[in-house]
Formats: C-alpha cells, sequence, structure tokens
C-alpha cells in the first residue's frame, strides 16, 4: 500500500487508535498491519470508504455483530464468484482465439474474420 493510500485510511478514520511516536509519525503494531491489510482487501473486493466505516464500526462494537459483518462479507463473495465467471469467459475466449490464429498460421484452418468481407473471388 502506498504511503498516500495509508495516509488517506488514516485520516477517514479506518484505522482506528493509530499511535503516534514522539516525532508525530504514526506507529503500527501488528494489529494494525493485519487490520490495514483486510482494508486492502475489502478495496479489492470493492467495497466503498463508506461500507468499510460500516465494516469498521460493525467490528468495533465485537462479537454481537458478527453476523451483520458475514452477511456483508457474503454479498461481496457472490459479487467476487460473477466477476471470476466473467474473467473467465475472457480467459476462455482468448484461448479459443489464439488457438484459432495458431491453426490459420499452421494451416490447419482457413482465415475468415467477422470484420473483413471476403470476395469470393479472393
Amino acid at each position: 500500500m502506498s504511503y498516500e493510500a495509508l495516509k488517506f485510511y488514516c485520516n477517514e478514520g479506518l484505522v482506528p487508535n493509530v499511535k503516534r511516536a514522539g516525532n508525530n509519525y504514526r506507529v503500527f503494531d501488528m494489529h494494525d498491519v493485519n487490520w490495514i491489510r483486510s482494508l486492502a482487501c475489502l478495496k479489492r473486493c470493492g467495497m466503498s470508504i463508506q461500507e468499510m466505516k460500516e465494516y469498521l464500526a460493525l467490528c468495533l462494537q465485537g462479537q454481537s455483530t458478527i453476523p451483520q459483518r458475514m452477511e456483508l462479507l457474503e454479498k461481496y463473495k457472490q459479487n467476487i464468484h460473477a466477476r471470476m465467471a466473467e474473467l473467465q469467459d475472457s480467459l476462455d475466449f482468448i484461448a479459443w482465439k489464439e488457438n484459432f490464429y495458431r491453426e490459420v498460421l499452421e494451416g490447419k484452418t482457413e482465415y475468415h474474420s467477422d470484420l473483413i468481407a471476403v470476395n469470393a473471388g479472393d
């Protein structure tokens, strides 16, 4: 995570209880580092800053909010699975296209294009 992103998260209140050294630099312990890693993951999941704040608020309330946190995470898990399926479709298309091009270059398949009209006399 970049310094700017870390500073942003701290300034947004997403890293609670940050300690400061004598020179006013932020000092992070392993709990902070693990939480910051969690924030980075939540961002990759597509969670907005506001949603991260809501998730943080639930976490700070303790064990009683685990069901709400699980529900929130489940929503993101489903979205990630949908994105993974879309990415797999894209990978499958690329593999198919690469195979088509390879077979054209090897003379195993006749070239055709959906973009270029081929005249019967060509």
